[in-house]
């Protein structure tokens, strides 16, 4: 014979269930980020002059309200902008190069520069502007 419980319907959701899988599931997860981040230290070897796979460091050329010219973040001149890339050129013959000149900067000295990278041979330029003002 039948206890009264047992015609009431079934109203109580049991997440015992789903609250273990989400468990187990953050375990594996915390798991798999650690083993994948640790390693063993070694020393690895030297790679020949070959040609790299990894994507080329784009290099920016800039130039200050002062007229200086700075490539990446160090100043140089002229003469020495050329000579350093050229021989970044004789590294990687197709790095990419960005200009930044300030508004306030005679015009000719960013002509310069572009005459000079067009000397070393470097068609991958960038001209860096700002953004416009929102009317």
């Amino acid at each position: 014979m039948r206890a009264q419980d047992d015609d009431k319907p079934y109203d109580d959701i049991n997440i015992t269930p789903m609250l273990d899988l989400a468990y187990v599931l953050l375990v594996i997860f915390i798991i798999m980020t650690t083993a994948s981040v640790q390693g063993i230290k070694v020393n690895l070897p030297k790679a020949s002059a070959a040609v790299s796979m990894a994507k080329p460091q784009t290099k920016a050329i800039t130039v200050s309200e002062t007229g200086q010219i700075y490539l990446d973040a160090y100043p140089v001149t002229l003469a020495e902008l050329e000579d350093r890339l050229r021989s970044l050129k004789a590294l990687n013959p197709d790095f990419p190069v960005v200009v930044k000149g300030d508004s306030t900067v005679q015009y000719q000295k960013v002509m310069d520069i572009l005459d000079l990278l067009r000397r070393v041979d470097l068609p991958q330029v960038g001209l860096v502007t700002g953004k416009a003002p929102k009317d």
